[in-house]
């Protein structure tokens, strides 16, 4: 999932939020770490979507996902 993301609004991410230089490995794990994320974002929604019996996800199920992931748990 993590490659799908290219490198370069990775590194657009760290240089918003500081002038410094950025390592290829930095952007890599950030990328990493945005792709598991977004995959457990997306499935959370999932998961609230098809509870509520809809098949289509909704901006609320993924507010409502990130909320859960956020929090730690299951509501």
């Amino acid at each position: 999932m993590a490659e799908e993301f290219t490198l370069a609004p990775i590194r657009r991410l760290f240089k918003k939020r500081g002038d410094l230089r950025v390592s290829e490995g930095a952007a890599e794990e950030l990328r990493r770490a945005l792709g598991e994320y977004g995959s457990s974002l997306a499935e959370a929604a999932i998961a609230i979507s098809s509870e509520d019996g809809r098949k289509t996800v909704l901006e609320r199920d993924v507010a409502a996902a990130r909320d859960r992931l956020l929090s730690g748990g299951e509501e």
